[in-house]
């Protein structure tokens, strides 16, 4: 081996070295912001889920010519909406997510309460109702 090889092979040996902590450092800090917010991840995710079920049951009601889910339905989608930001945001930890956090938590209330207006007789809104109220929970948690 000449001196420019060696050269070389220490030069790509150091940048190695260098690089893998930089990346480890990267890794562990988005593990550690999710872990940060794993409460309010999951609370998001499972308002979207059932933020969803919620609006195709309002699809179905409404398609009978039945309007009075069409403000649920409406509230269900903007927190579908919301949620999806929120989760996307919190798993990176974005600097913005303490302001979408406090609109989430509006809409959610919001949702929460047309939902429940029609909790007793439609299990769809029931759920997405409770799913809501622990989403609004979790994002007042943040702003505290």
């Amino acid at each position: 081996m000449n001196r420019r090889e060696l050269l070389n092979g220490l030069g790509i040996a150091a940048l190695a070295a260098t690089v893998a902590p930089l990346t480890q450092a990267a890794d562990d800090a988005h593990h550690h912001h999710g872990a940060a917010h794993a409460a309010l991840i999951a609370a998001a995710l499972r308002c979207m889920d059932l933020g969803e079920s919620c609006v195709a049951h309002c699809n179905t009601v409404l398609a009978t010519g039945d309007a009075s889910l069409a403000y649920c339905q409406t509230t269900a989608m903007d927190t579908v909406a919301i949620c999806e930001a929120l989760h996307r945001l919190a798993q990176t930890n974005s600097p913005h997510l303490a302001k979408v956090a406090a609109a989430a938590r509006d809409i959610c209330l919001t949702c929460e309460e047309e939902c429940r207006k029609h909790a007793a007789k439609h299990d769809a809104c029931k759920a997405c109702g409770e799913a809501c109220a622990d989403c609004a929970k979790q994002c007042a948690a943040l702003a505290a």
